[in-house]
């Protein structure tokens, strides 16, 4: 796999599942030191064993059946489930070198996903007013296929996106995913793409430039 990103950034691809609390342990320890000035920033992507994970703006009665670990995100957002078969992208980026931009940062997050999903040929958008990434269903109604949640320590960013490739879709029944519930959630699986996440990570990767250069000059007002 070829790594487009510059040497200031670190890739890290986890080939086995990697448990969310210690994911979240690993983003809080490398947020400080990028802070500091005593490590590289960071791309990693991964998976993770099945779990709900709750943002700021969680509601309660949003999580249906808690049949999976449930764990406190600190991100911003709502529930979301990660499991097998969904790839995850953890991105920490100093903004203080790239623009003490959030909108923009979260702006770019869509942006890089649907350019890497257009090359495996999905197309996908943001929607105003829903929070993730957007796709049509085989039943032509519009479906979650990626979702987006971030947090900002030291103008340094944690979390980042998760996409679906092969999930379990029934396990997404436990939540409300991100708080929409009259809109359903699809997978390239679904959409009758098979994908391995190393197929991802390289459409992912060759767009990361791009992602890169958007930070900071972006006009989120015109999406």
């Amino acid at each position: 796999m070829m790594n487009y990103l510059p040497p200031e950034i670190e890739l890290r691809v986890s080939d086995a599942p990697i448990p969310y609390r210690d994911s979240l342990e690993e983003m809080e320890t490398r947020n400080r030191a990028i802070a500091a000035g005593q490590a590289r920033e960071l791309i990693w992507l991964l998976e993770h064993p099945p779990v709900y994970t709750a943002g700021t703006s969680a509601a309660k009665d949003e999580l249906l059946d808690p049949r999976f670990d449930v764990v406190e995100a600190g991100r911003g957002g709502r529930y979301t489930y990660h499991g097998p078969g969904q790839r995850i992208g953890y991105v920490l980026l100093d903004l203080n070198r790239r623009g003490k931009d959030v909108r923009c940062f979260v702006h770019g997050l869509e942006q890089w996903v649907i350019a890497a999903l257009a090359r495996l040929g999905v197309e996908a958008w943001p929607a105003d007013g829903r929070v993730g990434i957007w796709t049509n269903d085989i039943d032509g109604r519009e479906a979650k296929i990626g979702a987006i949640g971030v947090r900002v320590r030291r103008w340094v960013t944690m979390h980042g996106f998760s996409v679906n490739l092969a999930p379990d879709l029934t396990h997404f029944t436990g939540i409300v995913p991100c708080g929409i519930d009259e809109f359903g959630v699809t997978s390239m699986e679904r959409l009758g793409i098979a994908l391995a996440p190393g197929a991802f990570d390289e459409a992912l990767l060759a767009e990361a430039g791009g992602f890169l250069a958007r930070l900071g000059t972006c006009d989120t007002e015109t999406r």
